[in-house]
């Protein structure tokens, strides 16, 4: 990020002048990588008595923390949209979410839609070129004496905490699992969470919880340049444990989501929950996206089969070696009395040991298909071994010293 030490002041640094909350000044960063029009917009506001303006000539490289230090230093952010309207986007959902900062926009464009877009994402005005100096002045008195509005509830300061469930072959149970564990994480949590079924073109998470949506991931991933926090939180489905779904479409989808589109999604989402469960289903063409970051928890579902652990062991070796703690190794059904292998041989075959292991309860699984309720509200070995995970991986821990007492609904102290 490229700085211009132009000051309307003469001598003085925007970072260290006066400005709100009993400032003298009124700190103003004036950032785009189009000298033309970013020198339009100073020649606009260099005149008015007491603004501190500093220049960049390009975007800030880091998405994660520059946006809050720029929202903290300055009163005013004023960004070019033209040279990059996505990425102008995210910053100033971030900018918004992490400070009190008041952004404003310009553009060449006198696009109404992408106007009401950044609107929506927090930003106060939208100017189009060439500027009315009046409008650009009412503006700046305005966020000169503007009292500064918390942070929009839905939007949080961290990027969400992604936590994917792969498959290493179709039928292993990992919808059941993701659906389950999800709706455990948001009681268990008490934080707001998501589940995202990309498990295209058969999944069925909302059926696994017992529920219908009326939108789905086809609409969510049709047009990229849509999506944002409100066309997202359209298309959600809420469940009563207070669990929010992106379901799979009812039917077929005719087009094939790219990269970019699902990139954007998964971007707007982790803006705004604080957890994200992903069931990718057996897909293996989604390794390139931004669903595998670093820092995603994978849960790799297998079964203790010939056929699942060879394939288990092809994803460990070409996916996922390098990873260590963000790989979960989930056994599904497992029911040791009748397995042709030990732990040991198990542990060999993938390379690392089982991180979780999932009963096999006929009962259970069958009764709650057939009534419609999720396994995560029922009481069986199974929910109490995918409520363990939900917990581990919210980072709660079990005090072992306390009697302990089963409720579902028990408060959270």
């Amino acid at each position: 990020m490229t700085a211009h030490g132009n000051s309307t002041s003469g001598e003085k640094d925007p970072r260290t002048a006066p400005g709100k909350d009993g400032k003298s000044a009124l700190s103003i960063a004036l950032i785009g990588p189009d000298d033309d029009r970013r020198k339009a917009f100073l020649s606009v506001i260099s005149g008015r008595s007491g603004a501190e303006v500093m220049e960049f000539s390009s975007f800030p490289p880091d998405l994660d923390e520059v946006p809050r230090a720029v929202g903290e230093i300055y009163d005013v952010v004023i960004l070019d949209v033209d040279s990059d309207p996505d990425y102008v986007f995210d910053l100033v959902g971030r900018i918004c979410a992490s400070s009190n900062a008041c952004v404003m926009l310009y553009s060449a464009e006198p696009d109404v839609k992408q106007a009401v877009r950044f609107m929506r994402a927090g930003a106060a005005e939208y100017f189009t070129l060439p500027l009315i100096p009046d409008e650009v002045a009412g503006a700046l008195a305005r966020a000169a004496v503007r009292e500064p509005a918390p942070p929009p509830a839905a939007l949080i300061t961290k990027l969400g905490q992604v936590f994917v469930f792969q498959g290493s072959k179709g039928g292993c149970g990992v919808t059941s699992i993701a659906a389950n564990f999800a709706l455990s994480v948001a009681q268990e949590s008490g934080q707001a969470t998501v589940l995202i079924d990309l498990g295209l073109p058969l999944g069925d998470v909302a059926i696994n919880l017992g529920m219908t949506a009326t939108y789905s991931t086809a609409n969510a991933l049709r047009d990229p340049g849509r999506m944002d926090w409100s066309f997202l939180s359209s298309l959600l489905t809420k469940h009563a444990a207070g669990l929010s779904i992106l379901s799979a479409p009812n039917d077929f989808a005719n087009e094939t989501p790219t990269i970019e589109a699902i990139d954007k999604l998964i971007s707007v989402a982790r803006q705004n929950f604080v957890y994200l469960v992903i069931d990718v289903g057996s897909r293996i063409d989604l390794m390139n996206s931004t669903i595998f970051d670093e820092s995603s928890i994978i849960y790799l579902i297998s079964q203790v089969g010939i056929s699942e652990l060879r394939n288990a062991n092809r994803m460990i070796s070409q996916y996922f070696s390098l990873r260590n703690r963000t790989l979960q190794i989930v056994m599904n059904r497992y029911t040791p009395k009748t397995l042709l292998f030990d732990d040991a041989q198990i542990a060999k075959a993938l390379t690392r040991p089982t991180n979780w292991k999932i009963p096999d309860d006929y009962a259970t699984a069958r009764r709650t298909q057939n009534t419609a309720t999720p396994i995560a509200l029922d009481q069986s070995p199974i929910s109490n071994a995918i409520r363990q995970m939900a917990r581990a991986a919210c980072g709660i821990v079990e005090d072992k010293t306390k009697k302990k007492s089963f409720s579902l609904f028990a408060k959270k102290k």
